[in-house]
C-alpha cells in the first residue's frame, strides 16, 4: 500500500515537472513552410533535369567504352561527371549553408 502511495507521488511530482518546464516557441514556423515548399517545388524540377543528365551520361559512358575498345578511363571521364553529385536539393542547398553539386568532380 505504502508503495503504490509512493509510486502515485513520484508520478503527479513527475507529471508537474513536465507541465512547468519552459518551453521554446517557434516563431519561424510559417519560414520553414514556405522553405519546404519552396524546396519541393525546385525539387520537381531539379530532379527530373538530374536524373536525365545521368541516363544520357550513363548511356554515352557506356558507348564510349564500347568504341574506344573498353577503355574504362575514357568512360569513367563521362561516368564520374554525370553520375555523381546531389540528386535531391534540401532546404540547406536553397539557403546556401550548402554547396549543389549538379555533376560530381572531373578528373584532370
Amino acid at each position: 500500500m505504502r508503495n503504490k502511495r509512493i509510486t502515485r507521488w513520484l508520478a503527479v511530482g513527475g507529471f508537474a515537472l513536465l507541465l512547468t518546464a519552459p518551453v521554446t516557441a517557434r516563431a519561424d514556423y510559417l519560414e520553414d513552410a514556405g522553405m519546404g515548399t519552396v524546396t519541393v517545388l525546385a525539387n520537381a524540377v531539379y530532379i527530373p533535369v538530374k536524373l536525365t543528365y545521368a541516363v544520357l551520361g550513363g548511356v554515352t559512358g557506356s558507348f564510349a567504352y564500347l568504341l574506344t575498345g573498353a577503355n574504362y578511363q575514357v568512360a569513367e571521364r563521362i561516368w564520374t561527371p554525370s553520375l555523381g553529385g546531389n540528386y535531391v536539393l534540401s532546404p540547406d542547398h536553397l539557403r546556401g549553408h550548402q554547396a549543389i553539386y549538379f555533376s560530381g568532380p572531373t578528373t584532370p
